[in-house]
């Protein structure tokens, strides 16, 4: 599953490795604010921001966009020590798990993956992950749902990779089913499923409800094939998440993987197959 809607979090949304740079940020932001002699409110107003927001970024509790961190600089006349801090703070926005299966993709030469209960994470919209977010419980802070919705999105960037990596899908048929936030949000993210899945290195196929005989039923995974050989493998459920790179756990998810790819309709009748569905949706 690839929700991460359940994942227990620090109360400001941060692991302790984010939270060290944010604070290093808002220290260097808060320095040169006193050096120029103005108050939190005086630099909101000059940048577009306000009072609170300042205080909020100088005490590590909220990452700054690179708008803020740009608009700073020139306010205050860093000469671009505060907006040379925005490649530092966009991974800090991302949680850590997020971070290093981000670092795992983009040495991948294969990503494979089976969704059983949501689409998979790379192939959502922004509105689809976000509607996902929503529904967590214990409910998110407004905050900490843009940073992962944004360590979602910043993901997909994997797509774009040169020369970029062959991608295999299969999501079961319920996947494409299930409205989640609603009947708009679902069709636009049918559609994404099928301008991604026409790619020349990109196959989704679809598990259909009615197959008789299943590999997929342990739950769904992920599997990424390294630029050295090496595979690893990565599954979430609930309120756990982790990484598996023991060559005889891998071997077991890549034979599974292999026979739920048989077992699911063909990349051209899966393209088919959710053509219908936006159709019906």
């Amino acid at each position: 599953m690839d929700v991460t809607a359940n994942e227990p979090r620090p109360a400001d949304g941060t692991d302790d490795d984010s939270a060290a740079v944010l604070r290093t940020v808002g220290k260097v932001i808060k320095m040169w604010r006193e050096r120029a002699a103005l108050k939190q409110s005086e630099l909101g107003t000059a940048i577009g921001y306000s009072e609170e927001q300042v205080s909020s970024v100088e005490r590590g509790r909220r990452a700054p966009r690179r708008q803020f961190l740009e608009a700073a600089d020139q306010a205050l006349g860093a000469a671009g020590m505060i907006a040379g801090l925005a490649k530092d703070v966009e991974e800090a926005r991302y949680p850590k798990k997020v971070r290093d299966l981000a670092k795992l993709e983009g040495e991948a030469v294969e990503i494979c993956a089976y969704g059983n209960t949501v689409v998979h994470g790379l192939l959502q919209t922004e509105e689809y992950a976000r509607a996902l977010y929503g529904m967590r419980r214990p409910l998110f802070t407004e905050d900490e749902m843009e940073r992962l919705v944004a360590a979602r999105l910043a993901r997909q960037e994997v797509f774009a990779q040169q020369p970029p990596p062959i991608f295999s899908f299969v999501q079961e048929e319920v996947t494409l089913r299930r409205p989640l936030g609603g009947r708009m949000v679902m069709r636009r993210q049918l559609e994404h499923l099928l301008d991604i899945g026409r790619r020349r290195n990109v196959e989704i196929q679809v598990m259909p409800t009615d197959r008789e005989d299943h590999a997929g039923l342990a739950g769904s995974l992920h599997l990424l094939k390294l630029r050295e050989g090496d595979t690893v493998g990565h599954n979430e459920v609930q309120l756990t998440s982790r990484l598996i790179s023991n060559p005889k756990e891998t071997q077991v998810l890549e034979i599974r993987y292999g026979i739920i790819r048989a077992q699911a309709l063909t990349p051209r009748d899966s393209l088919a197959f959710i053509e219908k569905a936006l159709g019906e949706t």
